[in-house]
C-alpha cells in the first residue's frame, strides 16, 4: 500500500487556493497554507485503501473499469496504466453519451474498425485517391476519440476519474446508470459526486501517478485472483461435462 511519505513527496497535499475550495470538502482539509489549503493525507491514505479494495474486487469479478481523464497532465499515465491491465479509458474528449448512449458510441466504434480492415484488407487500393483520403481522415478522428473503448464490448463495472469537476458529464452519465465512480478529488471539488472519494491533488503529474499506479496494482491482483480462481475450477468443469456425458449417454441407451 502507498505510504504516507510516498503521498507526501508526490505532492498529493497540495490543494488550491483557499478562495477556490468547496466546503464539502472541509472534512478532508487540513489546514490552510500560504493561502493554499493542505489536503489532511491520512484520510487520503485510508480512503485510497478503500477504493483499492473496490477495484479489486470487481477487476476479480470480471468487470472493466474505465479510466477517465482528458486534462494534458492526466493523458499519458491513464493511457499507459489502462493498456498494462486491458481497461478501457477516455482521455481526448467526453463525447456525449458515451456510457448513456452507448449503442450509438459502439457504432463509431464499427465504423473505426471496419475503416481499419478496409486499410489492410486491399480495399484502400481499390477506391479512388479522394475517397482514400477521406476515409484515412475519418479514421484518425474517430481513432483520437475512440481508441480506448475499442475493445469495450459492454458497459463498464466502474469509472477511475481525475478530477471530478472537469469530467462532471462523465460523473453524471455513472451516476444515471447506478455505475459506481471512484474519483481523484481536489479542493475545489465536490466529494459528493462519487461513490468512492480520494481527496488529493488533481492537478500534478506525480500526485495523479502515485493514485493511478495504486489503483492499477489493486486491479492487477484482481485479475491475477481471478485467472487463479479459473484455472481451479476448470478441472472440475471438465470432471461435470464429462458426468454429464456419461449420464445422457446412459439415458440414451436405455430409450
Amino acid at each position: 500500500m502507498v505510504t504516507y511519505e510516498e503521498l507526501l513527496e508526490a505532492g498529493v497535499h497540495f490543494g488550491h487556493l483557499t478562495r477556490k475550495w468547496h466546503p464539502a470538502m472541509a472534512p478532508y482539509i487540513f489546514m490552510e497554507r500560504n493561502d493554499i489549503h493542505i489536503i489532511d493525507l491520512l484520510k487520503t491514505q485510508k480512503m485510497l485503501e478503500e477504493a483499492c479494495k473496490i477495484a479489486r474486487q470487481l477487476s476479480r469479478s470480471g468487470k472493466k473499469i474505465m479510466f477517465v481523464g482528458t486534462k494534458k497532465q492526466a493523458k499519458e499515465i491513464l493511457i499507459e496504466s489502462a493498456n498494462s491491465v486491458s481497461m478501457p479509458y477516455v482521455t481526448e474528449r467526453w463525447l456525449g453519451g458515451m456510457l448513456t448512449n452507448y449503442t450509438t458510441v459502439r457504432k463509431s466504434v464499427k465504423k473505426l474498425q471496419n475503416i481499419e480492415k478496409m486499410q489492410t484488407d486491399g480495399t484502400f487500393e481499390r477506391i479512388n485517391k479522394k475517397e482514400r483520403l477521406t476515409k484515412t481522415r475519418e479514421k484518425i478522428k474517430l481513432d483520437k476519440v475512440l481508441r480506448g473503448i475499442v475493445e469495450m464490448n459492454r458497459l463498464p463495472g466502474a469509472l477511475f476519474i481525475v478530477d471530478v469537476k472537469k469530467e462532471h458529464i462523465a460523473v453524471a452519465e455513472a451516476k444515471r446508470l447506478n455505475i459506481p465512480t471512484i474519483g481523484l478529488v481536489d479542493t475545489n471539488s465536490n466529494p459528493n459526486v462519487v461513490d468512492f472519494a480520494i481527496p488529493g491533488n488533481d492537478d500534478a503529474a506525480k500526485s495523479i501517478q502515485i493514485i493511478t499506479m495504486a489503483l492499477t496494482t489493486a486491479i492487477k491482483e484482481g485479475l491475477s485472483e481471478r485467472k487463479t480462481e479459473r484455472e481451479l475450477e476448470a478441472p472440475k468443469r471438465e470432471e461435470d461435462e464429462v458426468r454429464y456425458k456419461t449420464l445422457k449417454g446412459s439415458e440414451e441407451v436405455e430409450a
